[in-house]
């Protein structure tokens, strides 16, 4: 037999192995995952049920299971990548198909808390109008649904439902102060019950509350236009040792070997990772202008 004949035979091998150690871990996986005592079901159910209480409050009922199934498929795909093209750092990507879902879930959030915000000042200019019209703040509330528009009209809504099943109005405006997780809208609120409990120009107060938002936000654009540079050179701290890692690498392959396999090496890479992390959160730190 040639050896022709034998790197056929060789590849053909390779191929059947890759397939053989594939499928067997396509059914342990599929195993763990069926059995309800076992720690994979249990963590893949947490895990599920964590990603759906994430997407609820911002009225996104996407199934946790759909989430957590894409992300099995991805990380098979790449791991098999991985196998046929062996890529450097693959651990890198892991780390990075694990944290994609919840670093995009928690950005979602804070578009829709910006949007509520944006919204806060024409939504209690509203409500005073509503007031002046009708004493009962709840009728108020309903009224002011069918102007404002998503997502503060998904609050508002849900607010009023509550109150039909129910809750009292204290506690439908505290539910939407918990979901939200606004500073701003938690001080409107306050303004609306605090102005209902004691009594007076109920109106009048929301207006005076809507008047000082406006100028908060106006403040707030003012301190990110003075901070955009600086938001910049964070960026560019927290991107450059990647970026100088994949470029030396590709200049110079090997050229971080003597960091691997030995004591020093990981000592090092910890105490450079240490300061990293300290200069994100320090640079974080000054950036957090707090009006």
């Amino acid at each position: 037999m040639t050896f022709k004949d034998v790197a056929p035979l060789t590849e053909l091998m390779k191929w059947g192995s890759l397939a053989v150690v594939g499928f067997g871990l396509f059914i342990a996986t599929f195993s763990a995952a069926s059995d309800p005592t076992s720690f994979g079901h249990r963590y893949w159910n947490r895990y599920t049920s964590s990603m759906e209480r994430k997407l609820r409050p911002m009225f996104i009922f996407l199934p946790g299971r759909r989430i957590a199934l894409v992300q099995a498929i991805v990380l098979f795909l790449y791991l098999v990548a991985h196998i046929l093209l062996d890529i450097p750092y693959w651990y890198l990507g892991v780390v990075l198909i694990a944290a994609v879902p919840g670093v995009y879930i928690e950005q979602l959030r804070k578009q829709r808390v910006e949007m509520i915000e944006s919204q806060l000042d024409g939504f209690l200019l509203a409500l005073a109008n509503a007031l002046k019209t009708t004493p009962s703040i709840g009728a108020a509330l309903a009224s002011v649904a069918t102007v404002i528009q998503a997502p503060m009209k998904q609050e508002v809504d849900l607010a009023l439902k509550e109150m039909k099943v129910g809750s009292s109005l204290d506690q439908a405006l505290l539910h939407m102060a918990s979901r939200v997780g606004s500073r701003q809208l938690d001080s409107a609120l306050s303004s609306i019950l605090i102005g209902r409990q004691v009594g007076g120009n109920l109106p009048k107060v929301l207006e005076t509350t809507s008047s000082t938002m406006r100028e908060m936000q106006r403040l707030e654009g003012v301190v990110r236009t003075k901070t955009a540079e600086a938001r910049f050179q964070l960026w560019a701290i927290g991107l450059l040792p990647f970026v100088l890692v994949v470029l030396l690498n590709a200049l110079w392959p090997g050229y971080f070997k003597p960091l691997e396999g030995n004591m020093i090496g990981y000592i090092l890479i910890g105490v450079a990772s240490t300061f990293w992390v300290s200069a994100i959160v320090l640079a974080r730190k000054v950036l957090n202008v707090d009006l």
